[in-house]
């Protein structure tokens, strides 16, 4: 069936012929500040990342449905082990892959399209690369030319896991997530408590079924899911066969592609997703050339009005030099907008400060209390697993808190700044903070060994022989011999002594794990704090900076205005009436371009 809509990539070059129509205006009318913008948004057309996040529980065939999406094995499937580091795909000329390190931007390293799999599956991925934070594979395929990048991530393992944490925060920075479940049972109680929470932090998400070609009953399985998640939720739900899909891929078989499934979560992937957000950059690359428009249109205008009315140009320099003030005071460290976001950033330091120090807080009351139930030594293992979930998932809450709290502060400053500036604010960047939980290792340094047999008859035998002598000795000293009595008295104080050497080493080694939760989390909070401050300066800078040229923009665009309407008045009658036939060229090319850029508005 033929397209009725236009593809993103239409979208897109639309947008950057529009921004070089900017460009050469700004270069014609010597608005090089304003042309340092377009030049700005330009690179954001040339380059939209449109991320879309695959996560659901381990071995539902994630890694099996990137593949069918990209038409090619990119992704190693296998029965027996798990992905264990996410994998990226995107558009690439040729077939190409790197190993993504840690660090802002992050390092790369070529990687042989055939080592992939040794890197990216869990039994081989810390011998691979040590600190590999992901991979990064580029294909020539149609589906990723136009900026979209299937993010494969390692299985959710429960709600309350690690990957859990990490797949929400992700999610949190995604422009659409797919969530796999396969058709061997129905949405499990984790799995919706996940995609409700999912559904919060992106709204562009879709439940996928997979594996519908090995399960007969997957239509069963599709109305059942349909049914659990609540009508408000707005989720679709989309059944699919990776393996059919690949089958079709090769064979280019149409039917059976269309017997897979893919062609609707095809459809919703380029109209929902990578044509969305298309849209959203064209439309905010278009409100910046209206913007720069109406700034050039602004001062011709003044300009054209002096020269058509030479006795009204001091009224019109009169009120350029009022607009001048009020420019002038936007910029001043005491404007309104500088208060709000100085104050703003203050207080939210102070509060996520807070914050942060009452999760902890609760949790190391949950740890002493659950420690005193149990013997370290026995449930050890099982208590640091619990404890890096459950801070993940508070350094998650702690997150969202900074996320939603700082967009709120941007919308606040861009409200002080909207009746002179009226910009398009800049997307502010908040990094995921649940990579800190893997940098802090539990390192407990405790001795969780209860004693071993050998050890225990040495403390049997110590008391034994104490109580025994003790008792000896006693009936010696009275004149009463006790003989093989003595040797049961001592059995008797042997095993009271071992019981009491257990509990004292019980209770040592219970101190000595709480210990090290505490060590554990004044680790985990100050590497928290120190990032959220320093997230909360680079917010402050981008806010600053961003309205500060704003404010630049305008003076500008003002002084220019007065300068040119300063010179009108002084103008010969012919002098005046060339510069106004000019002038009025001038404005009908920037009548045109503010047509075209609005109607990508439409």
């Amino acid at each position: 069936m033929a397209a009725t809509t236009a593809s993103p990539n239409d979208a897109l070059q639309r947008a950057v012929q529009i921004v070089d129509l900017g460009l050469r205006a700004c270069e014609a009318y010597g608005r090089g500040d304003l042309g340092a913008r377009l030049t700005t948004v330009k690179g954001t057309l040339a380059d939209p990342a449109v991320h879309i996040v695959v996560v659901g529980e381990f071995k539902q065939g994630k890694s099996s449905l990137v593949n069918a999406l990209a038409g090619a094995n990119v992704c190693p499937v296998d029965d027996d082990v798990a992905t264990a580091l996410p994998t990226y795909v995107r558009f690439g000329k040729e077939p190409s892959a790197q190993v993504l390190f840690d660090g802002d931007p992050p390092r790369r390293e070529p990687l042989p399209m055939d080592q992939v799999r040794q890197v990216v599956l869990e039994k081989s991925g810390d011998e691979a690369a040590d600190g590999a934070a992901g991979v990064e594979v580029r294909l020539p395929r149609q589906l990723l030319s136009s900026g979209l990048v299937i993010v494969d991530t390692p299985g959710v393992g429960g709600l309350g896991s690690v990957h859990a944490a990490a797949s929400l925060a992700a999610a949190s920075m995604a422009d659409a997530l797919l969530f796999v479940t396969d058709a061997a049972q129905e949405l499990t109680r984790s799995e919706l408590d996940f995609l409700r929470q999912a559904r919060d932090v992106c709204p562009t998400l879709v439940c996928v079924i997979t594996k519908t070609d090995f399960y007969p009953h997957w239509r069963k399985i599709r109305d059942l899911d349909t049914g659990h998640l609540p009508s408000k939720m707005e989720i679709p739900v989309i059944p699919v066969s990776s393996a059919l899909r690949l089958r079709a891929v090769a064979a280019n078989d149409k039917e059976l592609n269309t017997e897979s499934g893919f062609p609707d979560l095809v459809r919703f992937v380029t109209e929902r997703v990578t044509g969305g957000a298309a849209k959203k950059v064209a439309t905010q690359a278009a409100e910046a050339v209206l913007d720069v428009g109406e700034q050039i249109q602004s001062q011709l205008e003044a300009e054209r009005a002096a020269l058509a009315d030479p006795a009204a140009a001091a009224r019109i320099i009169d009120e350029l030099t009022a607009v001048k003030q009020r420019v002038d005071a936007l910029k001043a460290a005491a404007a309104k907008w500088q208060q709000t976001l100085g104050d703003g950033v203050s207080d939210l330091n102070a509060d996520i400060d807070y914050d942060l120090r009452g999760r902890i807080r609760r949790i190391l009351e949950e740890a002493d209390a659950a420690i005193d139930e149990v013997d370290p030594a026995d449930a050890w293992d099982e208590t640091e697993r619990w404890l890096q979930a459950r801070v993940s998932h508070e350094l998650l809450a702690n997150y969202m808190m900074l996320r939603d709290r700082a967009v709120s502060l941007s919308e606040d400053v861009a409200t002080h700044f909207q009746e002179a500036a009226g910009g398009v604010l800049r997307q502010v960047a908040i990094p995921d903070p649940v990579p800190l939980v893997g940098t802090a290792e539990v390192e407990h340094k405790i001795e969780l060994e209860k004693m071993k047999l050998r050890k225990q008859a040495m403390v049997a035998l110590k008391s034994a022989y104490g109580g025994a002598l003790m008792f000896v000795m006693l009936g010696t000293l009275v004149g009463v011999s006790l003989g093989p009595i003595g040797v049961g008295i001592g059995l008797v104080m042997g095993r009271k002594g071992l019981r009491e050497e257990k509990k004292r080493q019980r209770a040592n080694r219970q101190g000595q794990a709480k210990n090290a939760v505490r060590r554990y989390c004044d680790q985990v909070s100050f590497v928290m704090t120190k990032d959220s401050r320093d997230t909360l300066r680079r917010i402050q800078r981008q806010l600053r900076d961003h309205y500060s040229t704003l404010a630049d923009e305008l003076a500008r665009s003002n002084a220019e205005a007065l300068s040119a309407a300063s010179e009108a008045a002084k103008r010969t009658q012919t002098e005046r009436e060339s510069r106004l036939r000019d002038l009025t060229a001038e404005l009908e090319r920037l009548r045109q371009l503010r047509e075209h850029a609005t109607a990508i508005l439409r």
